[in-house]
């Protein structure tokens, strides 16, 4: 997309969008010179809702914003000027802003306006539609409006590679792709991006890792990506579950296979999260790890009963060869905390089933052994609308996780308490680091949303962790 703020002379033709808060109608026409008087039953503004007409040859779209939307429901209103209104638009699109809107609506516009271009039908013969030329000029009262723009072009785009990431089918996103993916990550930006193979995964000790990837044809990729800026104050560490494909291994998932493409979608959100950040300049220090397997089934497939190594020297009874993911991540955890020391650590994982039951699809089970953090992270984002919600850590529930024949067990194998359960298994991995959150995104990363048919990727995570990172700095 070409973007032009604030000309002095608008001189698109093209389709004219306009936000309205709940019962401004009037007032925002009146602001844009717009001589329309438009009945409150007809169209008053509500969440959601929307109003179309012509005014001097242009077609004019109202977006309804109810009375005080949050981030990701300006998001999503202006997630559909191109996602579903593509009839509409030809080559010039005018975005124009009424004086009452802040910095952040603003951001979420146009981050939201940028995510309508995208679609999942990456392999279709007759491809969508391509948005790359659209001339969209933005009307703002805001000074820093160029500004703005930009980093919402940065945002739209992190957030546009989570979503693809999860989407891509398994084949095509690999253990080996996604550490492709880091390493042209760390030449664009300049990062140091380290991907190690089996061996060297298997020289640093990181035996829980290799455990999972020993069925899978795929050789696993430990993911290591360094941003660093000589003005950060803090140094923060990054988790992500990157089970690129899901079999369950030999315990075998016996339904809903098919949407286990996405139980990388932690690993998606901190890759982003770091693309965003670094192309952003935070003033922070980051380090992310994501440890990439395939989970299948062969010959050489881990199996339930055994025991097995870790890098924290953490013996493991297999209980369960799908809870997979709480293995990979602890040898993540334990080698980030080990090798860098950083100030903070967060964890996200597509972990359990238990996290859904629990919240259903509204929001992610948030872990946490400081109180600071957690709030912190729960606050953000219910501001930036990728809401969590703290479950306890209770030592109680740690004796659940304890084996007869190893340090600990991998999965207690009862009906209740597994999102807390495999928490405490994570806990177990993290060397006592003060301050700790482990994000459970299963049910949040991939989802049934308006913007495609089938279940899609989300993004959960990339905003809430920039605007996390932006409140500490």
């Amino acid at each position: 997309m070409q973007f032009k703020i604030n000309p002095k002379t608008p001189s698109s033709t093209g389709l004219r969008v306009i936000p309205v808060f709940e019962n401004q109608v009037n007032a925002v026409l009146t602001e844009k010179n717009l001589q329309k008087n438009i009945p409150s039953p007809l169209f008053s503004a509500k969440k959601d809702s929307q109003f179309s007409f012509q005014a001097e040859g242009q077609l004019v779209l109202l977006l309804g914003l109810g009375e005080s939307p949050e981030y990701k429901s300006i998001e999503n209103s202006f997630r559909r000027v191109l996602s579903k209104h593509s009839s509409l638009i030809e080559k010039e699109v005018l975005l124009d802003f009424p004086a009452g809107m802040d910095a952040s609506q603003i951001e979420a516009a146009l981050v939201g306006f940028q995510l309508g271009a995208y679609s999942i039908g990456f392999y279709k013969k007759e491809k969508p539609k391509d948005y790359s030329k659209l001339k969209v000029e933005v009307i703002s009262s805001l000074k820093k409006s160029k500004d703005l723009a930009e980093r919402a072009e940065k945002i739209a785009l992190a957030k546009m590679e989570a979503f693809k990431l999860v989407d891509l089918p398994p084949n095509k996103i690999t253990p080996e792709n996604l550490g492709d993916w880091a390493k042209n990550l760390g030449k664009k930006l300049g990062l140091n991006v380290k991907v190690w193979d089996s061996k060297k995964a298997k020289s640093e000790k990181l035996e829980a890792f290799l455990a999972v990837g020993r069925g899978s044809a795929k050789d696993p990729r430990f993911i290591i990506i360094e941003y660093r800026h000589p003005k950060a104050s803090k140094h923060i560490g990054l988790v992500g579950k990157g089970v690129t494909f899901d079999t369950g291994g030999l315990n075998v998932k016996t339904q809903g296979m098919h949407h286990m493409k996405s139980d990388m979608g932690g690993a998606a959100a901190v890759l982003a999260t770091t693309q965003l950040v670094a192309d952003l300049g935070l003033h922070i220090n980051l380090t992310t790890i994501v440890p990439a397997v395939e989970n299948a089934i062969d010959k050489d497939a881990y199996l339930p009963s055994e025991v097995i190594s870790s890098h924290a020297g953490i013996s493991i009874e297999v209980i369960d060869t799908d809870a997979e993911g709480r293995l990979i991540l602890a040898d993540g955890l334990s080698y980030l905390i080990k090798n860098y020391s950083p100030d903070q650590v967060i964890d996200l994982a597509t972990l359990t089933g238990s996290a859904i039951g629990t919240f259903g699809y509204e929001c992610a089970a948030l872990f946490s052994n400081d109180g600071t953090l957690s709030h912190g992270l729960q606050s953000v984002g219910e501001e930036i609308g990728e809401k969590s919600w703290p479950l306890p850590l209770w030592d109680a529930y740690g004796k659940e996780m304890d084996s007869e024949i190893a340090d600990i067990k991998n999965y207690h194998g009862k009906p209740f308490a597994g999102a807390i359960t495999a928490a405490k298994f994570l806990q177990a991995f993290t060397h006592e680091h003060p301050a700790w959150a482990h994000l459970d995104i299963a049910g949040v990363a991939f989802s049934d949303t308006e913007f495609a048919k089938t279940k899609t990727g989300t993004a959960y995570g990339v905003s809430l962790l920039l605007r996390y990172f932006e409140s500490i700095l």
